[in-house]
């Protein structure tokens, strides 16, 4: 529908330019027709804004720029100017028709997210026979195929061993993601692996995808204060200029001496200059193109106000865990007390497998690919412990000190402990016949990005702070590696609540970044919340903006590219309000005719829009960032190249 008018807009343009040089020819060769052609080529060009002024007066009690061009069109073709009229229809109906390619070029993200979002799948039964089926008849459950190079139809879970999927269309990450058993899968994903079974996780309407694209269409529906305001003004403006035109006419008709020609002349010129056209479109051309470009690269705002707002940022505060950190433990210390590691990997990594805990993980994580002879033990699970393992007449164990021995630590052994503990490390003892022969410190480590864009936050001034409800000794030590302002640890979700509204009251517009249901409270209490992308649905539902990969960086892009909107806007906004002033002031002392203020009027928002389109353009920090992956993918490459000579 909307491309439809985009196309209608330009057909009915160019009707009017082309009327518009045939009733001008006709004129200098002496024609009498160009007066009927002028004022036809008025009525196609202008019908359709002139049609939607009248439609905004009546429905919504509103005045706009697209009456007084009307009125300016109408008054000039009265008093015979004929081609001034059309010169001002054509200019202001071009300027409308790039205002509308503006807003689609704009709002192209979600056209193309719809356009992939899939409308069928292959529904697998019992039989493993397939049916194609609705997306939207698809039930929590059901099992589906997923073909090669076909879009993965709905949310769910992967029950096939491992996948290759392209998220692109979620996360804007461009490098394909690997998936293993049971891991989430997202509808509008692509499958460039072999094909793949899934069980549906949700339905239609609440999958990840469907909620992406409801967040894109609300969000440029929903205006910046700067663009609210503005519409406002426009309608006080527009009754304004209504009120000052027919003064401008009587008043130097009755106390200048002007001729009634030319005093009415010279209101139709003001009528067109004092139009607020270019300051109107100083905000919404330029937010649209920045939500857009949020979108395209995985952030998206749920409203130009909070896009708007990041430009005043003076604090941020963080979740630790999932934000920060991984939000999932690994090995970051070893100490090995026997001369048989080999074994001691062998046996440590058969018990660790057969648990599902964390700290298990991050151990089978960190030895399985060391493993020398794969062991079958006798595994049981003590609740609360540890993981004991026999194996003929030994026994192995693996948990907290108490567990694993009753033999009291070496001085040495107590050192190291008390030392990894204080860095804030778990600390895990594996034994072997109630003498510890391993111990390992484990910890949930910041993301790469953390320090990055926590530098960056502080580097431009901006307070920095992280909130857990972890003990105080991890929270200094995670908070020490990311160097960040202040910490706060051992926080209930209501102490965080507590420190963001008086941040916010002591230091002006605060953001807080998190991805627990724990953060939700304190996400809706920040003046910007920031969702996790992979976090809990409900910090996503009350946050404003979501980072769908969970990409720290794209904080920094994001408050660059509200600088930027803010920059672009006020540059709108004072080149709009210079033109029209210099223009009031040229017409009042008759320096200029109708033709140049259409060009000067028209001529000034076309610039503005042109201005706003700049938002999709890639930031500095984005090529930097881009760059930045090169190198470290090229330095990689070199380092695969050589391993294999």
């Amino acid at each position: 529908m909307r491309l439809l008018k985009e196309k209608s807009s330009m057909i009915s343009t160019i009707i009017c330019g082309l009327l518009m040089i045939a009733g001008l020819y006709n004129q200098k060769t002496g024609g009498t027709i160009y007066p009927y052609l002028f004022i036809i080529g008025m009525i196609i060009g202008g019908f359709h804004q002139t049609k939607d002024g009248i439609i905004d007066t009546i429905e919504d009690k509103h005045l706009n720029v697209d009456l007084l061009m009307a009125l300016a069109a109408i008054g000039a073709s009265m008093i015979q100017y004929y081609f001034e009229g059309i010169m001002l229809t054509f200019i202001f109906s071009l300027s409308g028709s790039l205002e509308e390619f503006t807003t689609n070029k704009s709002k192209k993200e979600i056209e193309s997210l719809m356009e992939i979002q899939p409308e069928n799948a292959f529904l697998l039964n019992e039989n493993g026979q397939t049916t194609e089926v609705p997306v939207k008849d698809l039930k929590i459950g059901d099992t589906l195929l997923v073909p090669k190079g076909a879009s993965v139809p709905i949310d769910g879970q992967l029950l096939t061993n491992y996948a290759s999927i392209d998220e692109a269309a979620i996360t804007g990450e461009s490098i394909p993601r690997d998936k293993n058993l049971n891991d989430n899968l997202f509808a509008g994903t692509i499958n460039i692996g072999n094909s793949l079974k899934m069980t549906v996780s949700k339905e239609s309407k609440d999958t990840l995808f469907s909620k992406i694209i409801q967040l894109v269409d609300d969000a440029q529906n929903t205006p910046s204060k700067t663009a609210s305001f503005l519409t406002n003004f426009e309608n006080i403006y527009v009754k304004a200029v209504l009120v000052l035109v027919p003064l401008a006419i009587l008043i130097p008709y009755f106390f200048f001496g002007w001729t009634w020609s030319e005093s009415f002349y010279r209101g139709m010129v003001l009528l067109v200059v004092a139009s607020p056209c270019a300051l109107v479109a100083s905000a919404t051309p330029a937010t649209l193109a920045a939500i857009s470009h949020g979108a395209k690269n995985g952030v998206l705002f749920k409203g130009g106000i909070y896009l708007e707002a990041l430009a005043d940022l003076k604090a941020i505060t963080f979740d630790k865990t999932g934000t920060i950190t991984k939000g999932v433990p690994v090995v970051t210390d070893e100490f090995f007390i026997t001369d048989e590691k080999e074994l001691a990997i062998d046996m440590l990594t058969a018990i660790e497998t057969e648990s599902t805990h964390p700290l298990a993980n991050a151990i089978t994580s960190k030895y399985a690919p060391l493993i020398s002879e794969k062991r079958s033990l006798e595994v049981n699970d003590i609740t609360g412990s540890g993981m004991l393992g026999r194996e003929q007449e030994n026994e192995w164990k693996v948990g907290n000190v108490e567990f694993v021995t009753t033999e009291p630590m070496t001085s040495d052994l107590v050192a190291q402990t008390e030392k990894w503990q204080e860095e804030g490390k778990t600390v895990i003892y594996f034994s072997k016949n109630n003498k510890i022969i391993a111990f390992f410190g484990l910890l949930d480590v910041p993301k790469q990005d953390a320090v990055e864009t926590i530098k960056y936050f502080e580097d431009n001034g901006i307070e920095t702070t992280m909130l857990t409800g972890d003990h105080s000794r991890t929270a200094n030590a995670v908070a020490k590696m990311i160097d960040i302002d202040h910490v706060i640890a051992d926080c209930l979700p209501e102490d965080k609540t507590t420190f963001i509204k008086e941040q916010k009251e002591k230091l002006g517009t605060n953001a807080m970044i998190g991805d627990g249901v724990n953060d939700a409270p304190a996400l809706a209490n920040a003046s910007i919340g920031i969702a996790m992308g992979q976090g809990t649905d409900i910090a996503i539902d009350v946050a404003d903006i979501v980072l769908m990969k969970d990409d720290l960086e794209k904080l920094a892009v994001s408050h660059q590219l509200s600088l930027k909107l803010k920059r672009i806007v006020t540059q709108n906004i004072v080149f709009s309000l210079s033109v029209i002033a210099i223009l009031i002031i040229s017409n009042f002392f008759q320096v200029i005719n109708l033709p140049l203020g259409v060009i000067g009027h028209e001529g000034s928002t076309i610039l503005v829009i042109l201005n706003g389109l700049r938002m999709l353009r890639k930031l500095p920090i984005e090529r930097k960032m881009e760059k930045q992956k090169l190198e470290k993918s090229e330095s990689y490459s070199s380092f695969q190249e050589q391993l294999s000579h």
